[in-house]
Parts: structure tokens; sequence; C-alpha cells
């Protein structure tokens, strides 16, 4: 007589939700863990340069051309609906506003997130399964203040540099895109440009880049610092750092976007 499986629908459902919180809330003590650990002596100066160096310049080549890439394309597909219109001569500063204001720091922050959170997800996650990070608690180094508090530091400074460099490239390869159908001068493109924007569309997106290098920064870190199994560990930890990371800046993007609203800066 053949037995009907056990429903398991609910205690599974159950168990993913309190699996979810349980992280939530590890997440959250690794977090003020941070904040704690940023604010003491000795300060790790030397490795927040190194850092630096490998989150922002050696990320620089892949954020140029996905920024130059996407000015070109916005430019070259937005002329056909504008033409309909009669409008051409607001290209260049429709494309300028939509890079400065959402485009250019959120593509930006995704494009870090999958280059650098999963680099520190699986840096960490190595240095963790191969005990790495225990021998320098036995040494007498704090792992922590070495290796995650300079690395978050790092990113939040530097993703926000980032954007802003995105942003100029993204403008500069959208003049090239208008030039492909007319003839518009340098001077005339960009006094175009800074006509349109103004302070309230600057200030909310760069700060909001600040935000997202931290989430980075924290997610790929955590992700790496509790990395269990062995290799298969490190894959799984280089991998949920991108997802959760990207999460997040959207999440982020979403409560910035709805600040500025109230705040009237839209």
């Amino acid at each position: 007589m053949n037995r009907a499986a056990p429903y398991l629908g609910p205690m599974v459902s159950t168990t993913g939700y309190r699996d979810l919180i349980e992280e939530a809330g590890d997440m959250a003590r690794f977090t003020g863990r941070f904040f704690r650990e940023v604010l003491r002596p000795r300060y790790e100066w030397e490795e927040l340069l190194r850092q630096a160096f490998i989150n922002g310049y050696r990320s620089l080549p892949l954020v140029a051309v996905t920024a130059f890439i996407m000015g070109l394309v916005l430019t070259v597909q937005s002329r056909p609906t504008l033409e309909r219109f009669g409008a051409e001569s607001m290209l260049p500063a429709m494309v300028a506003i939509s890079v400065v204001r959402e485009i250019g720091p959120v593509i930006t922050a995704l494009i870090c997130a999958g280059k650098i959170g999963s680099s520190m997800g699986a840096e960490l996650g190595s240095m963790k399964v191969t005990e790495q990070i225990d021998a320098m608690e036995v040494s007498g180094t704090n792992p922590f203040k070495y290796l995650v508090v300079t690395r978050v530091v790092s990113t939040t400074l530097m993703v926000p540099v980032l954007v802003v460099l995105a942003d100029a490239i993204a403008i500069w390869a959208s003049y090239i895109g208008v030039n492909f159908k007319d003839t518009v001068s340098w001077p005339l493109f960009h006094q175009q440009v800074f006509d349109s924007l103004i302070f309230s569309d600057l200030l909310p997106a760069f700060f909001k880049s600040f935000f997202f290098g931290f989430a980075i920064g924290i997610v790929g870190c955590y992700k790496g610092f509790h990395t269990e199994r062995g290799t298969e560990g490190v894959g799984r930890a280089s991998h949920s750092a991108v997802v959760v990371a990207s999460l997040m800046i959207f999440m982020l993007d979403l409560v910035a976007v709805q600040i500025t609203d109230i705040l009237g800066l839209n």
C-alpha cells in the first residue's frame, strides 16, 4: 500500500523565512561591529590605500567602457522618439538628466557589485576556509579591522568617484552619438547639458552613491567572513554577495527616490 508523501510546504516556507530573518540579524550585527571598529585606533592606512587602488583604479576600465556604451546607446535610441515630436534639441538635456540622476549611479553600482562584491566574497571566503583569518587572530592581529573595515571604507569612498567619472564619460559618449547625424560643437553641447542640470539633480545622486558603495562592501565582506563548507562555500559566497548587493542597491535607490520626492528635490 502506497503512503502519501507528507506535505512539507508550510514547514519549508517557515524555515526559509526564519533563515532569512536570522541572516538579516547577523548582517545587522556585522554592520554594527563595523561602526565600532572603524572609530577605534589603530588605523590601517596602508591597507586602506591598497584596497582603494584595487576597488577604484582597477575597476575604472570596466566602468568606463560600460558608461561609454550606456551614453551612446541612450542617445541613439532616444533620438527617433524625440524626432517624432520635433524635440531633437532636447536630446543633450534628456541624456544628461537621465544619466546623472539615475542611470549613472545605479549602473555603476551594479558593475561594482559584480566585480568588487564577488571579489571580496571569494577572497575572504578563501581566507576563511583555509583558516588564514583564524591565524591572524592567533598572531594578535585584528582580522576584522584589517580585512573588513579597510574594504568597506574603500568601497564607500571609491564608488562615488567612479560614479562621477562614469557620468562624465557617458555624457561625452552622448556628444559622439549626437554627432552621428548632426554636427554639434562641444561648447554648444556642453552648454545645453549644464543648463539643464540643477543642484538638486547632482546632490541626491552623489550622496546615494556612498550608500551604494557601503552596501557593496558590507555585503561582500559579510558573505566572505561567514563562508562555510570549503571551496563550495567560497563559490556560493561570491555568487550570493553579488545577488544580495545588487538587491540592496535597488532597495536603497527606491528609498532615496522617495526621500528626494518628499523633500521636493525631484
